[in-house]
């Protein structure tokens, strides 16, 4: 039984280019996520910032961000490429 090579446009792979920018883009809104999240320190050891640290941008927009850097990397890998 001959295998069916329809859907690697005989490269071997069945990622294309398409699916690796739109995995790197994937990755770049991951890491703007956790930039997002870090941060909130304090120069003096004995003060605990409590707003620093649990603002909205590291509590609820950053892991938001994450997510969705995660779910691009998801829909990139199951993307079929267009047809030329």
């Amino acid at each position: 039984m001959a295998q069916d090579t329809s859907s690697t446009n005989g490269t071997g792979s069945v990622l294309h280019r398409e699916n690796f920018i739109w995995m790197i883009a994937g990755v770049l809104v991951i890491i703007l996520g956790f930039v997002l999240m870090a941060g909130g320190g304090s120069d003096d050891p004995d003060v605990f910032n409590y707003k620093a640290i649990y603002s909205p941008r590291r509590i609820t927009i950053a892991p938001a961000v994450v997510m969705l850097g995660f779910a691009i990397e998801i829909a990139a890998i199951f993307r079929k490429p267009k047809k030329a």
